[in-house]
């Protein structure tokens, strides 16, 4: 589940630091406390204890009870009577009680198979559930990482912000000297403050987007402390971002390997399987052991406590078997059902193959068209630059308007941003991409 993490924490090299968040960090924190994921562990511990009941019912079962009861006859037909001395001497017992005392055992010895698969399946919900968990867990990584990248590509963008900022307070002190000098007109000076304020307001502008983003991380990874929160990673290479874009194909056939929607969804066909046959066994006969010791006492009785329980004490045994003649169509309706729960389980795995072939191809997508741009956008990086050395020494000379110089700086600053936002999603879909070929770490 942490193959995304680790991949590009081995990638960005990655060292942790006081008081910063690494990738690696973000993802074992929400992996530890996120609550939507422990709800989910939750449940599969849960489909746990069914397993453990579903095997206890092969055993026998086996319990002892008693009972005490007292009785109150007001108008006895009869009494007890005793000779005593030569006398007969007459009592009336209007209260009495009885106590019983047994111990029974039942034991299904054949009931078609059906708790046997009744384990069976139990054991694959609890699959089902775990790989329900793995899901999630993908999910988090996936968003952390989505933002992870983002954060470090906008303080990256600040930088260039910053950096043209600077340039556009010096064209601007320049345009002031040339204004004093009468080199250079108020409308022209008024354009290069205006675009120094506007530099200004970008650079704000992308500092809030990085506090949302970083804002968004928090909230994921559910922290509500008041702790100043940031993420640490050294600059990404442009190696990184060239590296070779693995096949489509072959990633969606890894994928299908180990990717746990797809897992989940093969194992709900083997349980429509199991359900098949459970219903099926409805119509065979079912055989059961019994067996039971019982006694019993009374105060009715002339006899001591202890030898009315050794008197009255029974022992018996039986076989129970059961034959189905006539069951208002249940077993064939059962049989029916689960075979329509085996066709929406063949369906829902082709649905999560479709599903899982598109998330894959458009991170394909995005890699190669992210790759090609940021090829095409290096190139029109050094000439953007190259060209606006030229406008730019030009313009300190007096021999272009603010007009050109102007222009110049937009179209750098357009292929910066270009180059560097180009360079990030590569990263990011690559990474994407390895994670759902390998679900592994890559040593690099």
């Amino acid at each position: 589940m942490i193959a995304l993490a680790t991949f590009i924490l081995s990638a960005f090299g990655i060292e942790a630091e006081a008081k910063q968040w690494t990738l690696r960090d973000c993802i074992d924190y929400a992996l530890n406390n996120n609550i939507t994921l422990q709800k989910s562990m939750l449940q599969t511990r849960s489909a746990l204890e069914d397993v453990y009941q579903s095997q206890a019912v092969l055993l026998p079962s086996l319990s002892a009870n008693t009972s005490q009861n007292v009785t109150y006859r007001p108008w006895p037909e009869s009494g007890r009577s005793s000779v005593l001395d030569g006398y007969v001497q007459t009592s009336v017992d209007k209260t009495y009680y009885n106590g019983s005392y047994g111990v029974s055992a039942n034991w299904t010895v054949w009931n078609g198979g059906r708790n046997v698969n009744t384990v069976k399946l139990n054991r694959l919900t609890a699959q089902q559930a775990q790989l329900d968990s793995a899901t999630t867990a993908n999910q988090l990584i996936e968003q952390i990482a989505q933002l992870y990248v983002q954060i470090l590509y906008m303080q990256e963008a600040i930088k260039v912000n910053r950096s043209t900022l600077e340039t556009s307070i010096a064209n601007e002190n320049t345009g002031k000297s040339f204004f004093e000098n009468g080199k250079m007109s108020k409308a022209d000076l008024a354009q290069l403050t205006a675009q120094r304020a506007q530099d200004e307001y970008n650079v704000v502008e992308a500092e809030s987007n990085v506090k949302n983003y970083k804002r968004q991380l928090r909230q994921i990874l559910q922290l509500v402390d008041d702790e100043e929160f940031d993420v640490v990673a050294p600059m990404p290479t442009d190696e990184m971002a060239l590296e070779a874009v693995p096949s489509l194909n072959d990633v969606y056939v890894s994928a299908l390997d180990h990717r746990p929607e797809i897992q989940k969804a093969k194992l709900g066909i083997e349980s429509s399987d199991l359900s098949i046959k459970m219903a099926k066994a409805q119509r065979l006969p079912s055989l059961g052991v019994s067996a039971s010791a019982f006694t019993s006492t009374s105060s009715m009785s002339d006899n001591a406590w202890g030898r009315q329980l050794k008197n009255n004490f029974d022992v018996g045994a039986g076989l129970n078997l059961s034959i189905p003649l006539f069951d208002q169509r249940q077993a064939k309706t059962a049989v029916n059902k689960a075979k329509l729960q085996r066709e929406s389980y063949l369906l829902d795995l082709k649905d999560k193959e479709i599903s899982l072939y598109s998330t894959i191809e458009e991170y394909w997508l995005q890699a190669v068209n992210n790759q090609n741009k940021f090829k095409a956008a290096k190139v029109s990086t050094e000439s953007a630059e190259a060209s606006y050395e030229l406008v730019s020494s030009k313009f300190q000379e007096h021999m272009v308007n603010t007009v050109e110089l102007m222009q110049g700086r937009d179209k750098l600053l357009l292929a910066q941003q270009s180059e560097l936002q180009s360079k990030y999603l590569t990263i990011l879909n690559l990474s994407l991409l390895n994670f759902y070929q390998n679900g592994e770490m890559k040593n690099e």
